[in-house]
């Protein structure tokens, strides 16, 4: 499909008729229990001149992920699934394989586990997880990186070690902004964004704010970390719409990443919000 200049490059999509969502396990998620289709998505697309996205897994179910490329192959709008598949299975190429062959399987361009759910900070070492990671880049896709900085060090090392597989980190590794904090956060994504194979979404920070309270001017310094430690050029703006609603709306979450960028030249905005994406993806090729 042709690429518009502007993609969200990070949003969920769930219907609870069909699928439970276990992560939403509190009263907090009570603002995002319900459906959200991509009619949802839309009209605030449309108020941004957004025309294309990633929409990505929230559920760890390869079935989820079928759904999903279901809804892209059926859209003009959705140019990339990020999905799930068990990578400590072996046989993890083959349904990486059955996906990728069936309805909406040339949407499919990455995959993504909850890390950050793990008991083990160091799961991305597990031998097993390691050999899912090399089935991804066997298979041509890209792996999304859901951590926390607890998890950090081990996704730098996964990093490291496959160069061949191109990583983007989700969330920015979802710095403690609540409490101001920078490190060891800040020095972790600066290691991180040394390595060539890996790309960062501005994205998620106001849920990692006060989401009652959040000012542009506590969340502003971690975006510029992110700009600065990975250059514009390795930089892709998402919404992370409809979780984001928990602290922002979609207009602020733009205005934020709009005022973040605010010292790029026009050539480097259009890659964060949309080249970087496309790129990092292989969206539309």
């Amino acid at each position: 499909m042709p690429l518009p200049r502007r993609i969200d490059a990070h949003h969920h999509l769930w219907d609870l008729a069909r699928r439970e969502q276990p992560w939403m396990d509190g009263p907090w998620a009570e603002p995002i229990r319900r459906t959200f289709t991509p009619d949802d998505l839309a009209p605030h697309l449309d108020a941004h001149g957004i025309g294309a996205t990633v929409v990505v897994q929230s559920s760890s179910s390869v079935e989820e992920t079928r759904e999903l490329l279901a809804l892209a192959d059926g859209s003009d709008r959705i140019a990339g699934v990020v999905g799930w598949a068990d990578l400590t299975d072996p046989g993890v190429g083959e349904v990486l394989a059955e996906l990728a062959a069936g309805p909406g399987g040339d949407r499919l361009a990455g995959l993504r586990h909850q890390v950050q759910d793990e008991p083990d900070p160091r799961w991305l070492d597990r031998a097993d997880a390691r050999r899912g990671l090399a089935a991804v880049a066997d298979a041509g896709l890209v792996y999304d990186l859901l951590v926390t900085p607890r998890e950090l060090p081990a996704a730098l090392d996964a990093v490291r070690e496959l160069p061949r597989l191109r990583f983007v980190l989700d969330h920015a590794a979802k710095p403690p902004v609540a409490s101001g904090e920078r490190d060891p956060w800040a020095w972790q994504l600066a290691a991180l964004a040394a390595l060539p194979n890996v790309d960062c979404k501005l994205s998620g920070l106001v849920t990692e704010a006060d989401w009652e309270g959040w000012q542009p001017e506590q969340v502003l310094p971690y975006a510029w970390h992110v700009l600065d430690a990975f250059g514009p050029g390795r930089v892709l703006f998402g919404s992370d719409w409809p979780v984001c609603t928990l602290a922002a709306s979609y207009d602020e979450v733009m205005s934020l990443a709009e005022t973040a960028t605010q010292r790029l030249s026009e050539e480097e905005r259009a890659a964060v919000f949309g080249g970087n994406a496309a790129r990092a993806y292989g969206l539309g090729t």
